[in-house]
């Protein structure tokens, strides 16, 4: 009877530990490349859409076996833990459905496969809730590739969001603080202070992203945040940038070119700029754009390239210097770690990227700890120009997930005191 009970217990208790797992993204093998969410007026690693809006999927698979691909869609709470949802409550139609749309590659070195996944489409007719979801790809073996997040929204209330100077004297020149006013349009929301939950997002990187700050007053039908140091980020400094639309001579950021196997591009080196005067730079925030000189579908005519990234600085001992950028979604990975040259006393990485136009930089990681610090070697400066995203999540009394109830976006252009 004992016996029996343990294995009662064991059933009893496995789903509600795989319930309570938080969601996290897997990254794509080396033969999957330029994994990209499109919109009508963004290209990148973070789609947050309005419900209704189409999603579109893009990306390049380095065989010349013309692969098939399979998508599954799955809904998540606030905390990216699964939602109690079933399938047909927040998706119309199906997933687990092979993508149909590719091209091959043309006139390119490197031979690829481009894939073009939309919904809505035939089998899938679009999402019915909002909320976190997650898209995975998996190939014919039913193998997990890669996995990205999105996020869809219901606009009913109005967002505001304004950028500050640190109120913190400490750190007055180094951070930016967000504050924000939730104003909710007649919509009755219960209990604001425990259903209401924020996420705000820096630049589209969902690793440094602030979550669940409370309301501190509330003003008739307004929510008002204006917190001292809970809303501040390291404001960081401009990006490093590249563009190598044409492969046969050096553009933007390149230094020199050779054709070997492909065609190789050998960056300007960088230098640290975390001790030097903030020099204003426009730049597009972290994120990357596919283009190339010539080409009627850059999709798939544009060709792959090594590109040779240097930068000069000494040796960090116990920490680790990686490649930082929407590109590959703010992953840290073998792949973008930068390598120390003890004969030129340099950090050197090679990375085989689609031509177009990138932005970068270079952060660290503490190897006993993990941590990451951004700006220690790009330097943080409060005149940095930054995007921020506010999502307002709402979970009332009873209900079985969290909606995407608002979207508020600013850029600290516009800082102030």
């Amino acid at each position: 009877m004992k016996k029996h009970s343990s294995f009662l217990l064991f059933f009893l208790i496995t789903p509600l530990l795989a319930i309570a797992q938080v969601a996290t993204e897997l990254n794509p093998p080396d033969f999957i490349k330029t994994i990209t969410f499109k919109s009508n007026t963004t290209q990148g690693q973070l789609p947050i859409l309005k419900l209704g809006e189409p999603l579109v999927l893009e990306f390049d698979a380095l065989t010349a076996n013309e692969e098939d691909f399979y998508y599954v869609i799955e809904h998540f709470n606030f905390d990216w833990t699964p939602s109690n949802l079933v399938k047909s409550e927040y998706l119309s139609g199906l997933d687990q459905q092979r993508i149909l749309d590719y091209e091959n590659s043309f006139n390119t070195y490197q031979i690829y496969s481009h894939y073009n996944l939309e919904i809505p489409n035939t089998q899938t007719r679009g999402f019915l809730k909002s909320g976190n979801y997650m898209i995975s790809i998996y190939d014919d073996y039913d193998e997990l590739m890669f996995s990205r997040k999105f996020m869809i929204y219901e606009d009913l209330t109005n967002v505001g969001v304004q950028v500050k100077r640190s109120r913190d004297v400490t750190t007055i020149a180094e951070k930016q603080s967000i504050d924000m006013v939730i104003t909710t349009n007649g919509m009755n929301l219960n209990n604001p202070l425990e259903t209401i939950r924020t996420l705000v997002i820096q630049n589209n990187n969902l690793n440094t992203a602030i979550s669940d700050l409370k309301p501190q007053y509330t003003l008739g039908n307004e929510l008002i945040y204006r917190y001292k140091t809970e809303s501040a980020f390291w404001a960081g400094n401009e990006y490093n940038f590249f563009e190598n639309k044409d492969v046969r001579a050096a553009n933007i950021g390149v230094q020199r070119i050779e054709l070997k196997d492909l065609y190789h591009n050998y960056l300007y080196p960088n230098i640290t700029r975390k001790n030097v005067p903030y020099t204003y730079n426009p730049d597009i925030n972290g994120n990357f754009l596919i283009t190339a000189l010539d080409a009627t579908d850059v999709s798939i005519e544009a060709d792959y390239v090594m590109v040779h990234f240097t930068l000069l600085h000494p040796k960090l001992e116990g920490k680790s210097i990686y490649i930082y950028g929407n590109f590959n979604g703010f992953t840290l990975e073998p792949l973008t770690q930068m390598i120390y040259n003890k004969e030129s006393q340099r950090y050197e990485n090679i990375m085989l990227l689609k031509q177009g136009f990138y932005n970068y930089k270079y952060v660290s990681v503490d190897r006993k700890t993990g941590v990451l610090e951004e700006g220690a070697i790009s330097g943080n400066f409060w005149q940095t120009e930054n995007n921020y995203k506010v999502l307002v999540y709402y979970k009332d009394l009873g209900a079985r997930y969290d909606r995407l109830i608002g979207f508020g976006e600013a850029s600290s252009v516009d800082i102030s005191n």
